[in-house]
């Protein structure tokens, strides 16, 4: 694939002012433009980057969940005239220069093909990625599968590149971390391919990651999100 296109990174944060100065300038370094999409912060942490063309800064008034976050910054990626959105999140975790990993997959498939792109996070044991991490992502491939997505190897990761405005057209209703899961599994259900490129993933030692994951809310989110689109997918014979 050629790839003329336009690529806008969008980062989606609450409460990360610590991390997200020194990832937006480590995505302006890697030459993209980025969205900051501040989703009800109460740390002031996005004020820093505000001023930091081209840097462009959104805020939701009060949270509203990631992929509220996500969708605000996508439809002001398409405003910007971008075609693809690079997302990643403002932890700290993943490195903004992997995402030329994730543009290069994209141009090892078919020209008419426009994928999403997931960044498969390598040696997550090694890193020393929690176990409620480890978890969920064997449980959200496992869902995913089920409920008529792609088979997939980290359905968790922040890190990808989605294709404008194709994504926006799917009908995700997830607002929450439940967003990058379901929008797997429509594109499953709308022909959309996805594809994985292997990346790394940083957990500092001796530092905490700032989280906002609630593994018992969030697990029982994701419950009623895979029973929603199996049931779905069952009165409404989604592909199989």
């Amino acid at each position: 694939m050629t790839l003329p296109e336009r690529f806008i990174v969008v980062i989606p944060v609450y409460n990360h002012g610590r991390t997200l100065a020194a990832v937006v300038r480590k995505c302006m370094k890697s030459g993209f433009a980025v969205i900051v999409v501040d989703d009800g912060s109460t740390d002031g942490g996005s004020h820093a980057v505000q001023d930091a063309p081209p840097v462009c800064v959104l805020r939701h008034g009060v949270n509203r969940g990631k992929g509220a976050a996500l969708l605000t910054g996508m439809r002001a990626a398409v405003a910007q005239g971008a075609d693809w959105a690079i997302t990643l999140d403002a932890d700290g975790q993943h490195d903004p220069e992997e995402a030329h990993v994730l543009i290069q997959a994209l141009r090892d498939v078919p020209p008419e093909t426009r994928p999403i792109v997931v960044g498969c996070r390598k040696a997550m044991l090694a890193a020393g990625a929690p176990w409620t991490s480890r978890f969920g992502r064997e449980f959200s491939n496992f869902w995913i599968k089920m409920a008529g997505g792609p088979l997939t190897t980290d359905s968790q990761s922040g890190f990808r590149i989605y294709p404008l405005p194709e994504v926006l057209d799917l009908g995700v209703t997830a607002r929450r971390y439940q967003f990058e899961i379901e929008v797997l599994v429509k594109a499953g259900w709308h022909g959309i391919p996805v594809i994985e490129a292997p990346i790394g993933v940083i957990y500092p030692p001796g530092r905490e990651r700032i989280s906002h994951f609630h593994p018992f809310f969030d697990f029982l989110r994701n419950t009623g999100m895979f029973t929603r689109l199996i049931t779905q997918r069952v009165m409404h014979g989604m592909p199989q």
